[in-house]
């Protein structure tokens, strides 16, 4: 059975805090993992959340500020030492090339595994695999900041009912789906279109237009929301949204399931994000995002 989930390495916004580690999230989708924006102390935190440099199979960065790529140099360090037996392939704003080599080779070590840089410089699609399509989309923030959306192709599920009314089972059931039609009787018939999920990756960004085209239909956003609502100035200044933003952002586009993260240090109380969030109008399923929590991606419709 395939495993998705989100498992959260770290939720803090510029500095670290007792309680909440650099940013740092791990997307696994059958059986592959996605790391996104690793902070300062990703590393260990990947330890005490039992994942493996072996589980990575693609590095994906937002934007060159410490607190979502200090860890950088660290995990790929790692993934050497551990001899990962398959590539790995890093995405990154093209524009911040010259960290992104920095950061590869901060220290001496010996490369051991293929390390493949496909940098980012437009909006669109960057990967396609048999299991999702990566896209990225510009953001709006003090430095070019890129944000991430997995989308899973569109299949279809079988409707056993209308099968059986026209008589097809066992090995005809599969005869069908390969031809589309079998002794009359379309695929269009007895099946239904079965949308793919959608996993969308939004961190430092004023609201734009790339934050709405990567939340839209998505089945999980993960977004920051830095400040409170009575910060939106503060949060506008500095290229952030408050959680009010986030939730409407979700509501508008349709997203199941909202994950809120990236909190400032100024807060003392992470329930007052929620609450904002549902004045903003959300009704969905809702995370506020702690360090170590495993949050699992919505079944499909």
């Amino acid at each position: 059975m395939s495993v998705r989930e989100l498992v959260v390495l770290g939720t803090a916004s510029q500095v670290p805090t007792r309680h909440r580690n650099h940013n740092g999230y791990v997307l696994r989708w059958d059986g592959q993992g996605l790391l996104f924006d690793p902070g300062e102390g990703t590393q260990r935190q990947m330890l005490r959340a039992g994942v493996a440099a072996h589980d990575l199979h693609r590095i994906c960065i937002t934007h060159f500020h410490g607190d979502h790529s200090l860890g950088l140099a660290g995990v790929i360090q790692r993934i050497n030492l551990d001899r990962v037996p398959h590539p790995v392939t890093a995405h990154y704003p093209a524009s911040g090339e010259h960290f992104f080599d920095r950061l590869r080779y901060a220290t001496a070590y010996r490369e051991t595994v293929h390390l493949v840089q496909r940098p980012v410089a437009v909006d669109g699609e960057l990967e396609r695999s048999a299991s999702y399509v990566l896209e990225a989309r510009k953001l709006s923030h003090p430095v070019e900041s890129y944000g991430y959306r997995l989308i899973e192709p569109d299949s279809r599920r079988m409707l056993p009912e209308r099968l059986a009314a026209h008589g097809i089972a066992g090995p005809d059931v599969g005869r069908l789906q390969r031809l589309g039609e079998l002794n009359g009787v379309t695929l269009d018939e007895v099946s239904e279109q079965r949308p793919g999920q959608r996993f969308a990756f939004v961190m430092d960004t004023r609201l734009c237009e790339g934050v709405h085209a990567l939340a839209e239909g998505a089945d999980m956003l993960v977004i920051e929301s830095t400040f409170l609502d009575e910060d939106v100035q503060l949060a506008l200044d500095h290229g952030h949204l408050t959680a009010g933003q986030a939730a409407e952002v979700a509501a508008s586009a349709g997203v199941r399931h909202l994950v809120l993260t990236h909190f400032s240090q100024r807060y003392d109380d992470p329930a007052e994000f929620e609450r904002q969030a549902r004045a903003a109008g959300f009704t969905g399923e809702l995370t506020i995002a702690k360090d170590l929590m495993r949050v699992p991606v919505p079944k499909r419709r």
